[in-house]
């Protein structure tokens, strides 16, 4: 199962009360300082949690699926996660 932003925002209703345009707002605003450091570049921090990274990839070799023509695969950022060894911990716990 997917944990969605409507789930994320009425948890956060939840567990601190606030209305629920409140706790929307404290999401999309989360959310917004994470895109645009993401987006200038910027590694985000989250202690306990990981670390989300800009990455460049190069320009490659590649295949038209559709065709099985040879093409380039221009070059491009991705953004990658690591977790922190306490949400592997987590994630590990039997």
């Amino acid at each position: 199962m997917t944990l969605t932003k409507a789930q994320i925002i009425e948890s956060i209703q939840n567990q601190t009360g606030f209305p629920k345009n409140t706790s929307s707002e404290i999401v999309e605003t989360l959310l917004e300082i994470i895109k645009d450091a993401l987006a200038s570049g910027e590694d985000v921090l989250i202690s306990r949690f990981g670390k989300f990274c800009v990455r460049e990839k190069r320009e490659r070799k590649g295949r038209n699926p559709a065709t099985g023509d040879a093409m380039m695969l221009r070059s491009r950022k991705v953004v990658t996660f690591k977790c922190s060894g306490k949400l592997r911990d987590k994630i590990n716990a039997d």
